[in-house]
């Protein structure tokens, strides 16, 4: 098995740990790493038996990767993002890939210009019951989409914001719960049903002292026709996260290592048109599969990414594929600051200007 040469930009995060079993695969050769505390890029460097740097860019200099792995907070993905790919180096970068939509467009076309491969780490897409998931929609299983609801409750601490002082601010996370906690399920809605329509959003600081929002919810509205609502929050503990998509012919719901599949034996508008009940009679067939989630973490993301560029495709979160989640949520805070319905494509423009305000910063 051929090994590449790997690079990781922000040791020092804690979500370093979740890439660690990944850096055992036998495609990684880790030669260096850095962060700009000098201490932590130390202790990970003995830890890895590897060199350390405290500027990404002397590293990449001297190393030129065939990977560069990217763990730093979202807003500095674009500008370290553009340094690796101007070396050489395959990309992969921590999501969300970043916190604005535009600076995410010039990582994808820096990509592509480099003929780089640019990859985000959502793991849950390797996750069975989504993979699952994908493939009735896909085969049409559920028809036409008449509704989506995605649910993602994940109480955090007054500790957890402290811990890092970047968290929950404009100019450290550009966004809140939106850019930290939420693009896994977004990212996950958007691979299953595509990206909506138009998006109409609130958001709110409930009960953390933060800038930005703790509590994000929205209504979808989707090219079909269909509807959709969606809500994420570090500011409740209640139902567990999950996902449901509604079609004319078949529903989903999906929750942790649980998929629930019913089928229905007409599609709604023939049992509307023809049934002479004058209620809901409709005969479902409900499947439950209970699929341990073995596969949904790093070491997939690496193994896949790694299978890209060896085999010369695209991994299966790839950087355009990153777009949609950071893009969902750019639009939802675009949606709660400016009180009003946003037709998608979002204005990059009117965003990046928007971001800009709220950080006090000049566009």
């Amino acid at each position: 098995m051929k090994k590449l040469r790997h690079v990781i930009i922000g040791v020092g995060a804690w979500v370093f740990k979740l890439h660690r079993p990944a850096l055992d695969l036998d495609t990684v050769d880790l030669v260096a790493v850095s962060d700009i505390d000098e201490t932590r890029a130390r202790s990970r460097a003995q830890e890895m038996n590897c060199a350390f740097y405290t500027d990404h860019r002397a590293m990449l200099a001297e190393y030129k990767p065939d990977v560069a792995v990217i763990t730093t907070p979202h807003p500095t993905h674009a500008a370290i993002a553009l340094d690796c790919l101007a070396v050489g180096a395959h990309v992969l970068v921590e999501k969300p890939m970043s916190d604005s939509i535009a600076d995410a467009e010039k990582m994808v076309a820096a990509a592509e210009k480099a003929n780089c491969l640019l990859g985000v780490c959502y793991q849950r897409r390797f996750r069975p019951t989504i993979e699952r998931a994908r493939e009735l929609i896909a085969n049409g299983a559920l028809g036409p989409i008449v509704r989506t609801l995605c649910l993602e409750p994940v109480l955090r601490s007054a500790k957890y914001y402290r811990d890092a002082d970047w968290r929950g601010t404009w100019r450290g996370e550009g966004g809140g719960v939106l850019l930290n906690q939420a693009p896994h399920p977004i990212d996950t809605l958007c691979h299953l049903v595509g990206m909506p329509a138009r998006i109409t959003g609130t958001t709110r600081t409930a009960r953390h002292a933060i800038e930005c929002e703790d509590t994000a919810h929205a209504l979808l509205e989707y090219a079909n026709g269909a509807s959709g609502y969606f809500f994420a929050g570090t500011a409740e503990t209640s139902v567990k996260p999950n996902i449901q998509i509604a079609g004319e012919k078949g529903a989903l719901e999906l929750s942790d290592t649980q998929l629930k599949i019913y089928r229905f034996a007409n599609s709604i508008p023939e049992y509307i048109a023809t049934s002479t009940e004058i209620f809901d009679r409709m005969k479902k067939e409900i499947e439950v599969l209970d699929l341990p989630d073995t596969t949904g973490n790093h070491v997939s993301v690496y193994r896949d990414f790694h299978a890209a560029i060896l085999e010369g495709r695209q991994p299966r979160a790839n950087g355009r594929e990153g777009l949609m989640s950071v893009e969902f949520a750019n639009a939802l805070i675009y949606s709660a600051q400016k009180q009003m319905p946003v037709i998608m494509p979002l204005d990059r423009v009117a965003y990046t200007n928007l971001l800009c305000e709220l950080r006090k910063e000049t566009p």
